[in-house]
């Protein structure tokens, strides 16, 4: 008999807080399963912010209030609350010493450590880089250290931060994504059939996942709400995060 595996694809991108912190209560969720070895996750690239600079001189709440002409108020806000909802996830965000930056170097990074096997331990350290260490992630000098540290062939890291490649994958994650209806990350799929927008409960999360577990099919094609999931669970769009 083949074993029963539960799909689960995630829409993320490395520049979104929400995303790092669904990561935490999406992994909980996993923990507290008995089949959650038996569900497989496969990550996928959707740019919030395709014509962010490569480099921007300044914080976060500079970025916002000068590229996005949000107030100063409502971005200390934010990021507030942003913090608060991560350390209560066992995250040390710093938020002050986050550097804009466009992440579409970074998510090529990591779809060549998903194409080697590293790309949980890839995303984790991407996120952890950019909203805990205050890491330039746009930096190709900055990413190869990451490179290095995760186990990547340093001459083939080199060779993909210096050029193109993976670009026409994380631009077709993207297109899928937004072909399925996703406008905010994170986005979780389950078994191709169940949407669940934003960072949601853990409980949410383990309710979903068991129910999917139940009733495994992949025979709908639309997306469906699932479980207790709020449509408007926190996530990040283009401009901004809630």
């Amino acid at each position: 008999m083949t074993e029963t595996r539960l799909n689960v694809d995630i829409y993320s991108d490395i520049a979104c807080p929400w995303c790092f912190i669904g990561k935490r209560r999406f992994e909980r969720a996993v923990a507290a399963l008995p089949f959650g070895e038996n569900i497989d996750v496969k990550w996928h690239a959707f740019q919030l912010d395709p014509s962010a600079p490569e480099h921007f001189e300044g914080s976060g709440a500079d970025y916002f209030v000068k590229e996005r002409g949000m107030p100063a108020e409502q971005i200390e806000g934010m990021l507030d609350h942003v913090s608060t909802q991560a350390a209560a996830e066992g995250l040390s965000f710093d938020m002050a010493s986050v550097r804009p930056t466009n992440s579409f170097t970074a998510l090529r990074l990591l779809a060549l450590a998903k194409d080697r096997g590293l790309g949980d331990t890839m995303k984790e350290v991407l996120l952890s880089a950019h909203f805990e260490k205050g890491v330039d992630t746009g930096n190709i000098q900055e990413l190869q250290l990451i490179a290095d540290s995760v186990g990547l062939d340093p001459a083939e890291s080199a060779e993909v931060l210096a050029g193109e490649r993976y670009g026409q994958e994380v631009r077709a994650d993207g297109v899928r994504g937004r072909e399925l209806g996703v406008s905010g990350v994170p986005f979780f799929v389950l078994e191709d059939k169940y949407g669940i927008s934003g960072a949601q409960p853990s409980e949410v999360f383990e309710q979903a996942l068991r129910q999917v577990w139940d009733e495994i099919s992949t025979t709908t094609q639309t997306l469906q709400p699932i479980g207790a999931a709020s449509p408007d669970g926190e996530a990040c769009g283009p401009q901004g995060c809630n």
